[in-house]
């Protein structure tokens, strides 16, 4: 059973800013991408951010230059340090985690969430 526990949401001021994290346990071949999605009300989820096992990363226009995602390989757990928050920020968050599984003799690609975290940037 693989999971996904998010931690680091909150409430903070338009300026501050907030560090998410992910870690990632269970039963696991291997991790391709790991990315951070979030859902702001009446919107659809969008991709905020994520990060190949390579380390190449993609960004939201709207987060470049203030949203920061990095990943830890050995301890499977990815992490968004986000700044210059900005009201229209205010979204619930979920990692996501593409990862490679066993399935009898087979290895399977799989999609994984995360339980979402509330993030509220407000004055």
């Amino acid at each position: 059973q693989v999971q996904l526990v998010e931690s680091g949401g909150g409430l903070v001021q338009p300026g501050g800013s907030l560090r998410l994290s992910c870690a990632v346990s269970g039963s696991i071949l291997s991790i391709n991408a790991m990315g951070w999605y979030r859902q702001a009300p009446g919107k659809q989820r969008e991709l905020v951010a994520d990060i190949t096992s390579g380390g190449r990363t993609n960004y939201l226009d709207s987060v470049k230059g203030r949203f920061t995602i990095s990943r830890d390989n050995v301890k499977n757990t990815v992490t968004l340090q986000m700044n210059s928050l900005k009201p229209e920020d205010t979204a619930v968050y979920y990692c996501n985690m593409n990862g490679n599984v066993a399935s009898g003799w087979s290895v399977l690609k799989r999609d994984y969430w995360g339980q979402g975290t509330q993030v509220t940037v407000s004055s």
